[in-house]
């Protein structure tokens, strides 16, 4: 049996990934006290013929003040089952953006008085530790729903998968800032634009003639082979500390062209050398 648990900051999305996980045929528990994970499982294991393997528990502030709680509760249910934690972060601005547009109050605004800017904090402090221990991190403040449906059923697929470490090799434009989930940073900048050729500008990386453009420089080949090299050298690394997922970032200016590119050139490598490795382009749908 699978388990997830979906966390993260109030505001980042939680309801609707775990809508997605619902889709996916996923047996999804909202704001479930975190004492009660482990004796919910260790009950829910015992009915016979589930048609659904996959719980996912979604928790955050409301239904848990003291997240210590919830690592003691992590490290249990680890002991004896297959157990992921899930989180979704979001700056302060687009937290506080959302909230008015949507004209809702934060949790913590109503149960101890504190002004947004206050709320957003004080979860931050009380999160921290769970984000520190989460097997993925997804940063939703440039994503879209879309994105984010994607992050998530690449997500679930590589759990079912039980077999080591994901890869989530991202492209992004610099221009709209850079995604704080990344653990490796590569800047392709450096490299021709097709944006300056006219039928190329509004194509994208994952057409042919773009990528075809991209990788016909010698720099962007050779780019490539130190890169692959280097990812081969640091994700074993990587799982000797015991991570379960990685995320290499690939930018260019606008997230459209050459970042998407290169990031599906490392995604085939991956794949073809047995590691599960899927690509989200941050920003391609970007004017």
């Amino acid at each position: 049996m699978e388990i997830l648990i979906l966390t993260g900051m109030s505001g980042a999305g939680k309801t609707h990934a775990g809508k997605t996980f619902e889709d996916l045929g996923c047996y999804c528990v909202d704001n479930m006290p975190a004492v009660m994970i482990a004796e919910f499982v260790n009950i829910y294991k015992q009915i016979p013929d589930k048609t659904q393997t996959t719980v996912v528990f979604v928790i955050d502030v409301r239904g848990e003040r003291e997240f210590n709680t919830l690592i003691e509760q992590l490290d249990l249910i680890k002991t004896e089952n297959v157990c992921r934690l899930v989180f979704l972060d979001c700056t302060d601005d687009v937290l506080v953006t959302r909230y008015k547009e949507t004209r809702k109050s934060h949790p913590l605004m109503l149960s101890k008085g504190m002004t947004m800017r206050e709320a957003i904090a004080t979860e931050r402090e009380l999160l921290n530790e769970a984000k520190q221990k989460a097997d993925f991190v997804i940063d939703t403040s440039k994503t879209t729903l879309g994105q984010l449906k994607e992050r998530i059923t690449a997500i679930f697929e590589i759990s079912a998968q039980h077999t080591g470490m994901s890869v989530n090799c991202m492209s992004f434009g610099f221009k709209y800032g850079m995604p704080t989930e990344a653990d490796l940073v590569f800047d392709v900048r450096c490299f021709p634009n097709p944006y300056y050729i006219e039928s190329l500008r509004p194509k994208t990386g994952l057409d042919s003639e773009v990528a075809d453009y991209v990788l016909s420089h010698s720099s962007a080949m050779g780019f490539i082979a130190k890169l692959k090299d280097m990812i081969n050298y640091m994700l074993p690394l990587y799982e000797s500390e015991g991570r379960t997922n990685v995320v290499i970032a690939i930018g260019c200016t606008g997230g459209k062209h050459r970042s998407v590119c290169m990031s599906e050139v490392l995604k085939k490598h991956l794949l073809e050398n047995s590691r599960n490795a899927f690509a989200v382009h941050r920003d391609i749908e970007k004017a």
